[in-house]
């Protein structure tokens, strides 16, 4: 007992050392959070726009074969699908199983730690979030945390119900969260919680009940049993417009006819079908209303997800048909307009005008077959009409639906002076086939790759031009990836897979510029910051919820379970 006692001594000692080395600590504001330092990294995404896009360019295409690396932290066993918060030098991540640290983010000495009780199980939210002088977390056993910044003293906590596996983040004082519904409709919705007491001001629900304008979708299913969860990676806010956006998954149960007592036909094949799943919500801050909608994916019948973040830019629009599938016409090629841009789990990219929700272009994604799940995309009203013949009319019925998981949890990048989208996917499509009519036989749901598509060259990062809507594939591998890409003022692209390589490409070329291997595989997470003049670049191991199905189908067996933080510079 006296050498442990003496051990916990020595850490508060070092804890209060590197305390005592840094400037007093200044609360973090609305204005911070809208222009945030370059050298910071406050929210999951560094800006409200989810941009991902670094100012930082010490490192570049010429000096990133140098990085090396500065410090290892091994974290405890559990799920890992987070990305970790920079501010001021210190890295606040959340450590498997249930718990948040708060490190030096040039050395990787712990500074304080908040552990859940004992029992608590293992989370997967996506983002912790910052304000004032307080770190959000999104607890595995339903609690939103407010933990001080400084010392990682609980200043309050809510219970909340609905599993907030989004995790969080801060606009206009308010702490949003988005939820994964489990086990009933009444908890899918998205609420925000006053930032300083932690009481809750407002929520909406993500499966439209009959007192909302989009229930009548539903077409009398009875509201108890609506599910359309937000579990993915949480919203965005546009500040000039305040306007929260927020992606929304697909409607549960995952089939039609499940949800409407064995009538596939119960609803439209085409939006609006049971709101608002699928969808991309604008909502005002104050009062959680709907400003609008868009559908991307009506009446899912494959439990295909189009949550997760939408990433907003300006740009010249002028979609060009020898590369975009689906166009307005009403569009003036060239004009300037600010939009909404997402890439779903079953395929396909939307550009939206983030003003009023307008349809402005689509195409399939990462590429287009008999077997993509929408069939037409009206130019002139954005109304999206299903692949019917992908659909499930009867029980013991099926169908390989393209794509599926794509692109999921770890976010995309946008190269502003490239006017590009960077996003990792896998060309993956679903083999489904829909339970049996006496129940014997459950739903079946396995990936497979595309029809005509090359298992070495299946995963990779494709270049997506958001003025022209021209996709280019500059990488290809057969290992796929579930960690977040990133970008740099220092024209240098970050991405990590599953096979434990971290790599630094050329954004223009593809080329490979730097790879390290890593003890575990890349999870979501990679970021960049800046600490006295240096910069650094963080990503993460660990295992997330969908990796397992994807080893087994490229036939990898990387080591597992390993939960690390690892962070390089240049010497």
């Amino acid at each position: 007992m006296r050498v442990l006692s003496m051990i916990v001594a020595a850490g508060l000692l070092a804890a209060a050392a590197v305390q005592a080395q840094r400037p007093a600590f200044e609360p973090v504001t609305q204005k911070m959070l809208e222009s945030p330092s370059p050298d910071d990294w406050l929210m999951y995404s560094r800006t409200y726009d989810a941009q991902r896009f670094s100012p930082l360019r010490q490192i570049t295409k010429q000096n990133v074969g140098q990085l090396r690396q500065v410090f290892m932290k091994e974290l405890g066993r559990g799920t890992q699908e987070s990305i970790p918060l920079v501010y001021r030098g210190v890295m606040y991540l959340m450590a498997p199983p249930a718990s948040v640290q708060a490190v030096d983010a040039a050395t990787g000495a712990l500074i304080w730690e908040h552990k859940r009780p004992e029992k608590t199980p293992s989370g997967r939210a996506k983002a912790l979030s910052m304000f004032d002088d307080m770190v959000y977390y999104t607890s595995p056993d339903g609690f939103i945390v407010a933990l001080d910044a400084r010392t990682g003293a609980v200043r309050w906590e809510t219970k909340t119900d609905g599993g907030m596996t989004s995790g969080s983040i801060v606009a206009d004082g308010k702490v949003l969260t988005g939820r994964a519904c489990s086990p009933v409709g009444a908890n899918c919705y998205i609420a925000a919680h006053d930032a300083k007491t932690g009481k809750e001001l407002w929520r909406f629900r993500t499966a439209a009940p009959d007192s909302d304008p989009g229930g009548a979708s539903w077409a009398g299913a009875p509201e108890a049993g609506r599910m359309a969860a937000t579990w993915g990676l949480p919203g965005g806010y546009d500040p000039a417009r305040r306007t929260i956006l927020w992606g929304v998954s697909n409607p549960m149960p995952n089939t039609r006819r499940a949800r409407h007592d064995g009538n596939a036909l119960a609803i439209p094949m085409h939006s609006p079908a049971d709101l608002y799943s699928n969808s991309t919500l604008a909502l005002d801050p104050d009062t959680g209303k709907l400003k609008w909608y868009y559908q991307h994916l009506p009446g899912d019948d494959w439990d295909q997800d189009y949550t997760n973040e939408r990433t907003l830019l300006r740009t010249a629009v002028r979609p060009d048909p020898k590369f975009v599938k689906w166009i307005n016409p009403d569009i003036k090629p060239g004009e300037q307009r600010d939009l909404s841009v997402m890439v779903g789990e079953g395929g396909g990219i939307f550009a939206v005008d983030r003003s009023n929700g307008q349809f402005l272009w689509a195409s399939p994604f990462p590429f287009d077959g008999p077997n993509f799940l929408i069939s037409n995309i009206d130019g002139k009203t954005g109304r999206v009409h299903l692949n019917e013949s992908l659909t499930f009319k009867g029980p013991g019925e099926r169908h390989v639906i393209c794509a599926w998981n794509t692109r999921s949890y770890w976010p995309t990048t946008y190269h502003p002076g490239m006017n590009a989208l960077f996003v990792p996917y896998v060309d993956n499509c679903l083999d489904m086939t829909s339970a049996s009519a006496d129940g014997t036989q459950r739903e079946r749901r396995v990936g497979i790759p595309r029809e005509g598509s090359n298992l070495d060259t299946w995963a990779g990062i494709a270049r997506i031009n958001m003025s022209t809507g021209e996709i280019a594939y500059i990488h290809r591998q057969r290992a796929p990836g579930q960690g977040a890409v990133l970008t740099t003022a220092g024209d240098v692209l970050f991405w990590g897979d599953l096979d434990q390589k971290f790599r630094a490409f050329d954004p223009e070329s593809g080329k490979i510029l730097w790879e390290q291997a890593l003890g575990g595989m890349i999870q979501n997470s990679t970021i960049t910051y800046a600490v006295d003049g240096k910069q650094y670049i963080a990503v993460l191991t660990g295992e997330g919820l969908v990796t397992g199905g994807l080893l087994t189908q490229a036939g990898l067996k990387p080591t597992r379970n390993f939960n690390a933080l690892y962070v390089f510079a240049l010497p």
